[in-house]
C-alpha cells in the first residue's frame, strides 16, 4: 500500500500534531527521504516522539522504516517513467555521472574553495576522516595529495579518529567526508577535533547536515542516494571536490607539479626488476 493511501486510511486516528506531520511528508516526500527528523521538526514545530508515533500508527517500525518505503516508491516511479526503448542502461549510467558532475560543479563557490585551500596551506598537520565508502574516498584523497608533496593522515577507524582528535590543536585541520553529513562516527570525531581548536572542512551533500553545521567550511556534493549508498555517482561527486581542492592548492602555492611527479615516477621505476 502506498504512503498516501496509508495516510487516508489512518487519518482519523491521528492527533492534530500527527496530521501536521502527515501533510508535510505527503507534500515533501523527497525532502523527507533525504532529510532527518530535524528536517521535519524545523519546518512544522513538532517533537521526535510525535514523528515516531505517527510512523507507527501507519504500521512502520519507526521513522527510518517510513523513509525506506518512500524511497522505494520514488525509485519505482522513476523506473516506470523510463519508457525510451532506445536508451540502454549504460546510457542511464552515463547520464547520471555527467549530471552528478555538472550539479556538483554548479554548487562550487570560488571564494569558499579558496578559503578551504588556504586552511590546507596553513595547517601544521592535515587529517582526513571518513568511514565506509567515504573512508575509502579519504584514503584515495590522501594519496592524491601525496602526489603533490603533502603528507596527510587519512583515518577510517572511529577509535583512532577519536585519539587523533583528542590531541589536535588550533594549528591542525581535519577534512571530514560524509555524503549524508549525518554519519555519527565522523560527526563525533569532528566534534572532538573542533573542541580542541582544530579547523574543519567538510565534503557533504547538505549544507544543513549535522557535520556541515560544525564545519568552518563546507563543500557541497550533489547526489541523492538514500537506497543506493556507496554509488559510483556519490563517490565521483566526492572525488571531484577532492580534485578541486588539490588543483586549488597547486595554484595557490605555485607547486611545481611536474618536478614532484617526476620524482615520484623515478622512485616507482626504480622498483622494477628490469628496465
Amino acid at each position: 500500500m502506498d504512503f498516501d493511501t496509508l495516510v487516508q486510511d489512518n487519518y482519523q486516528k491521528l492527533t492534530k500534531s500527527e496530521k501536521k506531520v502527515a501533510k508535510f511528508i505527503t507534500d515533501n516526500k523527497k525532502t523527507v527521504i533525504y532529510g532527518t527528523m530535524e528536517t521535519i521538526k524545523g519546518r512544522i514545530d513538532v517533537g521526535d516522539a510525535t514523528i515516531v508515533r505517527f510512523s507507527k500508527k501507519l504500521g512502520f517500525s519507526g521513522f527510518n522504516d517510513l523513509k525506506i518505503v518512500l524511497a522505494k516508491a520514488e525509485i519505482e516511479e522513476k523506473n516506470n517513467d523510463s519508457t525510451d526503448s532506445t536508451h540502454e542502461y549504460y546510457d542511464d549510467i552515463e547520464d547520471t555521472l555527467i549530471t552528478t558532475l555538472k550539479d556538483t560543479n554548479s554548487l562550487i563557490d570560488k571564494k569558499t574553495v579558496d578559503a578551504a585551500v588556504k586552511l590546507i596551506s596553513n595547517a601544521r598537520t592535515l587529517y582526513i576522516f571518513g568511514v565506509g565508502h567515504s573512508g575509502e574516498i579519504s584514503k584515495t584523497f590522501s594519496k592524491m595529495l601525496l602526489r603533490i608533496g603533502l603528507i596527510v593522515q587519512a583515518e577510517t577507524d572511529p577509535h583512532f579518529q577519536a585519539q587523533m582528535a583528542s590531541i589536535m590543536t588550533k594549528n591542525d585541520l581535519v577534512i571530514g567526508i560524509s555524503l549524508s553529513g549525518e554519519t555519527k562516527d565522523t560527526y563525533d570525531s569532528l566534534t572532538l577535533a573542533k573542541k580542541n581548536g582544530a579547523k574543519i572542512i567538510s565534503i557533504t551533500n547538505s549544507s544543513l547536515s549535522a557535520i556541515a553545521q560544525i564545519s568552518d567550511i563546507t563543500l557541497q556534493t550533489s547526489i541523492e542516494e538514500f537506497l543506493n549508498g556507496g554509488s559510483l555517482a556519490g563517490q565521483l561527486s566526492q572525488l571531484y571536490l577532492c580534485e578541486v581542492l588539490l588543483r586549488g592548492y597547486e595554484r595557490q602555492n605555485n607547486i611545481d607539479v611536474l618536478a614532484i611527479r617526476e620524482k615520484g615516477l623515478r622512485s616507482i621505476m626504480n622498483k622494477k626488476i628490469k628496465d
